[in-house]
This record gives structure tokens, sequence and C-alpha cells, in this order.
């Protein structure tokens, strides 16, 4: 028998770490090649981690719950085949592939294998594991385990036997700060426990929502955001879309949106004003030659952003067609990684439950994120003094000051509004 690796696969452009969700196999089954073996959460994807081989399960190195970092073991499989030299040779590289993330403990007779993650935190905080019970598989400390510690700060000196602490639904949210605060700058105390009375709700926390609230949460630490914002006078844009929508409708079988105008714009803008579509990498800023176009598509308990590939080339219809497949997508559960991944900057559909002026956070680790609010109806006052009803809209920047400064962010938003106001019959063509 020879004994093989599963491990936590990249699930996306910049995604370090995946969360297991779910296990759906256990310890003893047998499993096919491309047999799903579990579902993985991260801040862009909801995805299932197929078998790369045909065996049985032989350990289960996470727990649901645990978030590893890309490269991690997650579990491992026995397989059949190769003699007794090739088994011998996988368990001893098996065996090595460990080492590093293997330490002992005080009692020689239980000897406990800790990832790297943990390792890591530990080292981080001076968290002794020696000190620490774990709640893994046959007592095996986790990352969980150690953030429960950082969080409620009952950090285990040397000689004091601590054992992990459990972790009510309201102090998840602590939790997420705290893992956050691993890679980014530490900033602030971890959230207090929130007392629960009679009559409150707790909500577990999904695996998706502490996804979305770590991604929020390095966005909002890193990021130094600055806000911007410009008025937009869409009465033409508006008169246009209403004389096309019906026939529309009618013909190509899904709807004729305002939003596929106001990403066609910005497609645009973006094209002429190039450091806008930049990301900040540390030493240097990259300025990405792509323009891929990430929208937010929301669901009842969470939020995907979903990409419109080379969104530049592509006709307000052709837009318009992939806003309605990325929706479907998200709606009925078949969004795939590859739709996810490779967004240079993001257009949010705020104005869609009646939004009028919103910041955005920015998508990370793209350099900025387009608010698109309500188009209401509002008294103007005209070029000659005269006052007149007009289809209005704000349209909401924040950006990354990192990467951006106002000036070159005030004539993008220009720019946009100028394309917006100028969309009518006679200058602009949905096909």
């Amino acid at each position: 028998m020879v004994i093989e690796q599963i491990k936590m696969p990249q699930l996306g452009e910049s995604v370090t770490e995946g969360t297991i969700s779910k296990w759906l196999v256990s310890v003893g089954d047998k499993v096919n090649k491309y047999d799903p073996l579990a579902e993985v959460m991260t801040d862009k994807v909801n995805a299932e981690v197929p078998s790369s081989f045909t065996g049985t399960i032989k350990e289960l190195v996470a727990e649901d719950g645990d978030t590893l970092a890309v490269g991690e073991i997650i579990c491992t499989i026995e397989i059949e085949g190769g003699n007794a030299e090739k088994t011998e040779v996988s368990e001893q590289k098996t065996e090595a592939a460990e080492t590093a993330a293997v330490s002992e403990q005080a009692d020689q007779g239980n000897k406990a294998r800790y990832s790297p993650a943990v390792l890591k935190i530990s080292q981080e905080n001076g968290i002794d594991l020696n000190q620490v019970t774990g709640t893994g598989a046959g007592g095996r400390i986790t990352r969980k385990d150690l953030l429960k510690l950082i969080e409620t700060g009952n950090i285990p000196a040397a000689g004091a036997k601590v054992e992990a602490p459990k972790q009510t639904e309201v102090q998840q949210v602590a939790a997420i700060e705290t893992a956050s605060a691993v890679a980014a700058p530490k900033q602030g105390a971890p959230a207090p426990s929130i007392p629960v009375a009679a009559g409150d709700i707790e909500i577990p926390v999904t695996g998706i929502r502490k996804a979305i609230a770590a991604n929020m949460l390095r966005s909002k630490h890193e990021a130094p955001h600055a806000w911007t914002m410009i008025e937009v006078d869409a009465t033409n844009l508006v008169e246009y879309r209403n004389s096309l929508k019906d026939e529309f409708k009618k013909k190509e079988g899904f709807n004729l949106t305002f939003f596929a105008f106001f990403v066609k714009a910005v497609a645009q803008a973006l094209k002429e004003f190039p450091q806008i579509n930049s990301m900040w990498a540390g030493d240097k800023i990259i300025q990405k030659k792509d323009i891929n176009i990430s929208i937010a598509v929301a669901t009842d308990d969470a939020l995907y952003v979903p990409v419109i590939k080379q969104a530049d080339e592509k006709t307000i219809k052709g837009i318009a067609r992939e806003i309605s497949e990325l929706a479907v997508k998200v709606r009925t559960n078949k969004l795939r990684s590859e739709d996810m991944q490779g967004g240079t900057f993001t257009v949010n559909n705020t104005g869609s439950f009646g939004s009028v002026q919103s910041a955005g956070i920015i998508n990370y680790p793209q350099a900025a994120i387009l608010q698109v609010e309500s188009i209401v109806k509002r008294p103007v006052v005209m070029d000659n003094n005269m006052i007149a009803v007009r289809d209005m809209v704000n349209l909401c920047m924040s950006l990354d000051h990192r990467v951006l400064d106002g000036l070159v962010c005030g004539r993008f938003l220009q720019r946009v509004k100028e394309i917006l106001e100028n969309t009518s019959k006679s200058t602009t063509s949905i096909y």
C-alpha cells in the first residue's frame, strides 16, 4: 500500500487559504479518482476538492471549520499497488514532508503533528504548544484552537496546562479578526464576548461568511481607503434604455439592464485611465493589461464577485448577457472558481436596493471599487437657470490611496460621467 496526500488547492488568484466547510467522506471510505472529498470556502469561491487518486481515506488531517494555507495537507489516501520497496520510499517521503511540521510534546509517548499554520501562529503569539490541549482528532492542536486562546487572551505560560476554550457563535467574529491580524498589522483589540440574553438569537457563522469577513477586514487593515463621489445626469440614458428594453427582452431572451450601460462606460474609461486598473504589490504597483470587471451578486446569506472578462471588448448587449448568466450561476450554485478569477476593478450595483450613497470596501487586492447608486428623479438647475426634473445617479468610488490619488480618480469619474450623459439613440449602439 502507498499513502498519498491531498493538499489544499489554490481556488483563485491571490487566494492563500481555504476553510473546510464540510467533509463529504469519512476515514475508511473508498473513493474513486475525481470523487469530491470536501467542500471548501475561500473569500472568492465555494468549491469541492476532488480526489487525485482511487483508494481508501486513511486520515482527515483537518476538521470541519478548519482554515488551512494553500498547499497544506487536508487528508491522506491509501492506494493499492507498488511493492514493499515503493511503499517504504513513499512512507519515508511522507515522514520527511511532515518533519518540518512536527514538534515533540513533553510526553514522548504521545507525539503531536503541528501544521505550518499552527506553528506560525504559536511563534508569532508566544504560545507554548506543550501547554495546549487540542480539540482535533487524537488531541491534535488545530489553528482554530490557537485562535480561540488568542481571542480570550488566555495565552498559556510555560508549565501551565491549558485547554482550548469552547467558542460560542457570537465569539466567532472576534476569531475572524484575530485570524486576519496574524497576516496583517495588528490593529485594535479583539471584540469582547457578547452576553446572550433570553430571546436573543445566536446565528452560526458559515464558512463563506467567515471568508467574506476575513477578506473585508484585510482590505480595511491594509488599504488606506479614500472616497469620492460624482453626480451624473442619466436622463438620456434612461430614455434610451426604456425605449429598447421590451423589444430587446423579446428578441434576446434576457433583460437589458441599466447596469450593463454603467459597466460598459467604466470599462471604456479604464482603457483611457489604466492607472485605475492596478494593484498594490508591496514594492511595486502592477498595472493590469486586461480589463476584467468584477460585479457583486448577492444571495440571502453571501456575496459573490464573478468577473466579466475583457469587458472593454464587449458590446452593451454582450455585457448584459454575461451579467444575466453570472447572476443565474450564483443563485443556482453553479458558479465555478474560474468565474471568480482575474478581476481588476469592481463595479457594485448598490442602487438595485435603493441606495443613493455608499462607501464600498475595496475588493482586495484591487485598487478601487465603484458603487452605482439608485437612479432617482430630482429637480436640477439647468444651464439656462431653469429648474427641470432629471434622472440623476450618484457614482461613489472607494480607492486605495497607496496606488491612486484624487486627481486621477476625479478625471476617471468625469470621463465615466461624460460617457453616460452622452448615451443616446444617436450616439450609442448596444450591439
